[in-house]
Formats: structure tokens, sequence, C-alpha cells
């Protein structure tokens, strides 16, 4: 499916959500609700099967967070970003892990690295960091590295 008609169909879908085409890939910012709602069927609708996601991660802008999730169709040899803006004091979103096998490995290392509480995860813990690093989250912004003094 070309990009265009991507677009199209995937605005019928979310009337509400914002679609940025000017890229080579198509990107959506979606809420959390939206999202929740979104996932399942962006993978099984047999008009898009967006059948692997192969990247996950976060962004910290200071005010808020942004998940950051890339789908790509195997089939139809298309591709999705998928953005979805959360509070920066108590991020939290539900796991798509049980839509997308790969997400359990990524929602992991965000969990730990940025803080995010993926609601539903089977098995939320420390996936690189050592013990005794719950709750530092070294990639926010707003993390004290007392070695290194960097500030942003």
């Amino acid at each position: 499916m070309q990009k265009e008609a991507l677009h199209e169909q995937l605005q019928s879908w979310m009337p509400t959500a914002t679609f940025d085409a000017t890229g080579e890939w198509l990107q959506v910012e979606l809420d959390v609700a939206t999202w929740k709602e979104m996932a399942p069927r962006l993978k099984s609708d047999p008009s898009v099967q967006f059948d692997y996601l192969f990247c996950l991660t976060c962004v910290d802008w200071k005010t808020h967070l942004t998940m950051v999730y890339h789908l790509d169709s195997t089939i139809f040899r298309h591709n999705l970003v998928v953005k979805v803006k959360l509070p920066s004091d108590a991020p939290a979103i539900d796991t798509v892990s049980r839509v997308w096998l790969t997400a359990e490995f990524h929602e992991r290392e965000v969990y730990e690295m940025f803080g995010v509480d993926f609601i539903g995860h089977p098995d939320l813990r420390l996936l690189i960091l050592p013990d005794g690093w719950e709750g530092k989250h070294p990639l926010r912004k707003d993390y004290d590295d007392p070695i290194n003094m960097i500030r942003l």
C-alpha cells in the first residue's frame, strides 16, 4: 500500500490523530487510549497487517515523554511510526507485548532507562542495569549523575 493510501485508511480509523506524511514513513501521534485500541487492529487488520514491531523507544522532552513505535508489514512492505505522548511525572501506557512479542524486551529497557510503567507487562523488571538501579532512570533528562555531572 502506498503511503497516501495508508494515510487515508488510518485517518478513517483514527480521526482525532495527528498525521505527518512529509518524511519517508508515515507518522501518527495518538493519545494513550487510542493506542490501546489501535495496536491490535494495526497488527491483525488484513488491509494493513503491521506484523513486525522492530523498534520501540522513548524520548524525554523535559516537559513530557514520547513513546515511539516503529511498525513494519512484512507482507505489504509498508512502515508506520506511532508516537504517544506521556506525562513526565507518572508515565504509564498499556503493554503491547501481547500484540507484538518483541515489545517485551523493548518495554523492559524503556522501563529501566526512562521509568515508563507498562501496564499489564508480564515481567517488568530491570533488563540491563545491575541490582540497585531500580527507580534511577539514567536516560531521563532530570537524572542527576554525581560522577559525570552532566547538566541538560
